[in-house]
């Protein structure tokens, strides 16, 4: 679990310091504590800590207690809808950095693991996934509609589900496919080093 979030933590990192300085969003000084890293809130960098552990927490549960999966080939049908609505998102709305970031990571992640690899968990992953948007649409609900978080509406689609930006939701997609997908491969791989000791 760890190898996969440090290294899906310090590739958001890099993401968040960036946005944050081309005012992508921003912070609510009133609602912080006050100590920053390279312009970031210390919340901020706990988040990339805290929900991965949550949602990887929350797939580990899910995997071991539910044991009903959705079919691979709808699943698969899944990942080629969201390919096509990141690409639709990159051709219409490339010139809004929020947008064009998220759904750009996207369809490379989906790509990679569900035509590239040929992974056998985002059956699972769904899943996971639509477990995830409870707690994310009471907390993210909550960010946004003090707000603590504040977004630039020139950067998104400027649409929102209640007070949360679309992207949002993939931006969550794509954080928990990165962590996912680590964990699910270093877990493989633990698995043959295993039998092979």
């Amino acid at each position: 679990m760890w190898p996969g979030m440090l290294v899906t933590g310090i590739f958001f990192l890099f993401w968040d310091v960036l946005f944050t300085m081309k005012g992508v969003w921003s912070f609510n000084p009133h609602y912080i504590i006050g100590i920053a890293f390279w312009g970031l809130p210390l919340e901020e960098m706990l988040f990339f800590l805290t929900v991965p552990f949550a949602c990887l927490f929350i797939h580990a549960c899910l995997n071991y207690y539910v044991k009903w999966r959705m079919r691979l080939q709808l699943s698969a049908i899944i990942s080629g809808l969201i390919v096509l609505i990141s690409i639709l998102a990159l051709v219409f709305y490339y010139n809004r950095i929020y947008t064009a970031v998220t759904f750009g990571l996207l369809v490379l992640l989906m790509a990679v693991l569900q035509f590239g690899m040929k992974v056998n968990w985002l059956n699972q992953f769904y899943i996971t996934y639509l477990v995830a948007l409870i707690p994310f649409y009471i907390v993210n609900g909550f960010l946004t509609a003090i707000p603590i978080v504040l977004y630039n509406n020139n950067q998104n689609l400027g649409r929102r589900v209640g007070t949360i930006p679309v992207e949002d939701h993939f931006y969550l997609m794509a954080l928990l496919l990165m962590n996912i997908g680590f964990f699910e491969y270093f877990r493989a791989k633990r698995k043959i080093n295993g039998k092979s000791a």
